[in-house]
């Protein structure tokens, strides 16, 4: 492939990692990872509600990976307040697994950043190491959909399985019982889910520059011995 053909395609390469880079910075302090409905179910039992009657035990949880906002309904209005998971909410919820979440983001931003950096040394630069040249960018690129892929499981994971909405809304409540009544990923967890997609993009702009995959080596078929046999 011609060189003005591989910067151009090294450099859209660049530009999208350094949007993925900034991106998952910002996505990872909103609090827009998650949106639901929470039901005290305390006070719908009191009072056998059911069908309409429901809107008026019926809260709002939203919320990130750093703070986040909820009201409550108990039949007698809303009560709204915000909360931060550190340091309020640390022994309410699966700690350890909510930090490996934030150290992950951080992990994507850092080498979405350095995979941005190679994208452009490798278009406009003379690279001469195996992780600074053509090859080390399928390491990159891999590192940071990795790293999205794992952001999103354990977010879910800990969403659906560790049932954070609900670890939230009961957290310090002795007189009621909150239960999870909808909830839906909201537009922080879909820019991971884009900034995962980005990347296996930038995987095939390296493949269409002409660089070979990792490991793959190309045959070669040897004529010789067959030169020799038709000689004899």
């Amino acid at each position: 492939m011609p060189s003005r053909q591989k910067q151009l395609l090294f450099s859209v390469s660049g530009l999208l990692g350094l949007s993925c880079a900034l991106t998952a910075a910002v996505a990872a302090g909103l609090p827009f990872w998650l949106r639901g409905a929470v039901l005290c179910r305390t006070g719908a039992e009191l009072v056998n509600a059911t069908g309409p009657e429901l809107d008026k035990f019926l809260g709002e949880l939203s919320y990130g990976l750093f703070h986040g906002h909820r009201v409550k309904q108990c039949g007698l209005g809303g009560r709204p307040f915000r909360f931060s998971f550190f340091p309020d909410l640390l022994s309410g919820i699966p700690a350890g697994l909510h930090l490996t979440i934030i150290f992950l983001c951080g992990v994507l931003v850092l080498f979405s950043s350095v995979a941005s950096g190679f994208f452009f040394f490798n278009a406009f630069g003379r690279p001469y190491e195996t992780l600074q040249g053509p090859l080390g960018l399928y390491l990159w690129t891999f590192i940071c959909c990795l790293s999205s892929s794992l952001v999103l499981i354990l977010f879910a994971s800990e969403v659906k399985i560790h049932r954070l909405s609900e670890r939230i809304a009961n957290f310090n409540e002795e007189n009621f019982v909150f239960q999870t009544y909808t909830e839906r990923y909201d537009r922080s967890f879909w820019l991971f889910f884009l900034i995962f997609f980005l990347h296996g993009l930038n995987a095939v702009l390296i493949r269409m520059a002409g660089i070979q995959f990792p490991f793959q080596e190309n045959k070669e078929v040897d004529l010789r011995g067959g030169a020799a046999d038709l000689m004899y």
